[in-house]
């Protein structure tokens, strides 16, 4: 029987399965960035490696700063491998992409305010420290009853330590929490290795990010949609 709920952010709840590298990648090409979508990829990895290792997220920065930020590490890359880009694009597409977030998570809110009325919620994120200040700015902090955060426990994904402490906090056996999560090798898998049941949200993954389409996988259940989430526990027990 399902007593508790962990819940991935990136790529879950804010763009409901839709690996950010997509977003970012369409993003790019709306504001006519000419760059190929192999330089791309590489660029994206580079921005992320650089937020987690350097101290350039600090705890105020809402998503959009985030963003901007990461566009911005983007960019100083694929500067250095000879691409021209202007610096007013990084603006417009932290705003885009803000609004994709945005927007989706002003959907996935109601989802998560009718869960927390049944069952206690926790977050569990591979994020850069300022989780709680992005929950907050979104309003959908108050359905969580904690949140594991990379940056603070010093533990990321695909590491099922991070989950573990997120079922810590459920103070539940493993066996009665179940972990929503958009990506099958940092969510599922160690969900399932922990015990846990799962639920895959599966759209759209980022092939050059390790996220191919899996023929066979062993979540308990895959959805398209985070509205089916729900439905979808209730399935599970």
């Amino acid at each position: 029987m399902i007593k508790g709920i962990l819940f991935d952010y990136g790529g879950t709840i804010d763009t409901n399965g839709l690996h950010w590298a997509n977003v970012l990648w369409e993003s790019y090409q709306h504001n006519q960035v000419n760059i190929d979508r192999e330089a791309f990829a590489e660029a994206y990895k580079y921005g992320e490696k650089a937020l987690a290792i350097k101290p350039i997220i600090e705890p105020h920065h809402v998503f959009y700063d985030v963003l901007f930020l990461k566009v911005e590490q983007q960019f100083d890359f694929l500067r250095q491998k000879g691409f021209e880009l202007n610096d007013e694009a990084i603006e417009s597409i932290a705003r885009e992409c803000d609004l994709v977030a945005r927007t989706n998570v002003e959907k996935a809110a109601p989802v998560l305010a009718k869960l927390a009325e049944s069952y206690p919620l926790v977050m569990v994120s591979n994020f850069y420290g300022n989780i709680n200040r992005v929950l907050q700015d979104f309003g959908i902090s108050g359905y969580f009853q904690a949140v594991v955060e990379s940056a603070v426990v010093g533990v990321r994904k695909p590491d099922p330590q991070i989950y573990q402490l997120g079922i810590e906090q459920l103070a539940l056996p493993a066996q009665e929490c179940v972990v929503v999560g958009d990506s099958y090798s940092k969510d599922i898998k160690p969900a399932k290795s922990l015990g846990c049941k799962t639920i895959w949200l599966n759209v759209k993954g980022w092939e050059d990010a390790g996220e191919t389409k899996l023929e066979v996988s062993d979540a308990d259940i895959e959805i398209t949609d985070f509205a089916q989430i729900a439905d979808t526990i209730r399935i599970l027990g």
